[in-house]
Order: C-alpha cells, then sequence, then structure tokens
C-alpha cells in the first residue's frame, strides 16, 4: 500500500474500539487465524444519526453480502466505506444482528456476558460518544448463506489465516468494531474460541488525521 502508516494496534478477542477518520484514510483489519468475526459499523462524525445501514445496504446493491464491489451505504444511501482490497473468503455478512445479552441469556449463559453491543457502546464512549440504539452491523468474515427454502445457514468461517481487508473512508467517520466474543456457537470456528485482530490505519501522503 502507497499510504504512510498513521498507527497500528492490536483489537483484543472479545473487545471493541471505535476510531476517527477522515474521508480518504484507509484502515487494514487483519485476521490472524481467520476464524475472527468482526461487527462493523461506521459513523458519519457531523451527524451521528447518519450510519452505516444495513437494509438500506440490501436494497441499494440487492444483494446480502458485503463485498469489494458493493460500497456500505448510511442512512441517506450514501456511500460511507468502501472494501479497497479483500483476501479473505471474499463475502461478508448482513443479515445477523450483533450479539448482546439476551441472545446469551437465551443460549444459557448466566451472568454477565461480553457482547457486540456492549462493545460498541463501549469502543464509542472512548470517544466521548452515547448513542441511545444499535445498529445493525456488516459482520465481517462472518459466513452467513440464505437457503433456498428462506432460512439462514450458519457456516463455519472459511478465510485462510492472515487473511485482510482495507477499508477506505468515503466521508469523515467514526469506524467501529467488535471482535466477537461469541464462545457458545461455533461462528468464531469449530473451537468456539475468540481471537485477536489487528488494525493499521493509513492515510494519503501530506494528508493525516
Amino acid at each position: 500500500m502507497d499510504y504512510p502508516l498513521e498507527n497500528s494496534f492490536v483489537l483484543p478477542a472479545g473487545t471493541g474500539k471505535a476510531v476517527r477518520m477522515k474521508a480518504g484514510q484507509r484502515l487494514k483489519l487483519t485476521n490472524p487465524y481467520g476464524t475472527q468475526a468482526i461487527d462493523f459499523w461506521a459513523f458519519v462524525e457531523r451527524d451521528l444519526y447518519e450510519f452505516t445501514s444495513m437494509d438500506n445496504f440490501r436494497s441499494f446493491h440487492s444483494t446480502v453480502h458485503v463485498t469489494k464491489e458493493t460500497a456500505l451505504v448510511s442512512t441517506r444511501r450514501r456511500p460511507l466505506v468502501s472494501i479497497v482490497e479483500d483476501t479473505s473468503s471474499g463475502r461478508h455478512d448482513t443479515l445477523l444482528c450483533a450479539c448482546n445479552a439476551d441472545i446469551y441469556r437465551q443460549l444459557g449463559v448466566e451472568g454477565y456476558h461480553r457482547s457486540c453491543s456492549d462493545n460498541l457502546h463501549e469502543g464509542l464512549a472512548e470517544l466521548g460518544i452515547t448513542l441511545p440504539f444499535t445498529p445493525a452491523p456488516a459482520n465481517l468474515f462472518m459466513c452467513v448463506a440464505v437457503r433456498a427454502d428462506g432460512s439462514l445457514d450458519r457456516l463455519l468461517p472459511t478465510s485462510r489465516p492472515g487473511s485482510y481487508l482495507v477499508l477506505q473512508a468515503e466521508d469523515d467517520v467514526v469506524m467501529a468494531f467488535s471482535c466477537c466474543p461469541q464462545d457458545i456457537t461455533p461462528i468464531n470456528g469449530e473451537d468456539r474460541t475468540p481471537r485477536d485482530c489487528r488494525i493499521d490505519i493509513f492515510s494519503p501522503a501530506g494528508g493525516g488525521a
């Protein structure tokens, strides 16, 4: 990548992080084991109530999968984030909600369990941002198929170790990530083990956050 590196950090397993991105900046999201599902959101910085919208995405592109050809659009149907490089299996889910306390309760968990919903709000809070709701995420590296009868098939991860995406901000946005803490079902692999991922942020030459 020709863009200078601005920042790098590990996204620890089961946790979340939010970062401010200027239009044109790129973020590389690396999945060292290839199995980790990552919930993703983007919010327009000047109007947080405009954000990546999965229902508008499906309507706009007539597909249920995010790919390099299908930019993530907002509640106003504007492109907010594009995938400019992708070495993963190449299809990312838009159908499933962020895991939350009620899901884990239904799965039999007693007491507190981390969730993608909580991770979103914790990550935003680190930037001084509060939201009264949890939008539907794009589920990066997550494999969900629609069967002929309309039912959903939650498949095992198919990306290779070290797979990565490069996301480009198409507006000034806050990107938020949750390294999904799901350890009850095999959405993060057969061993049901959440794992660390890595984030690298790049800016165009002469640009920057």
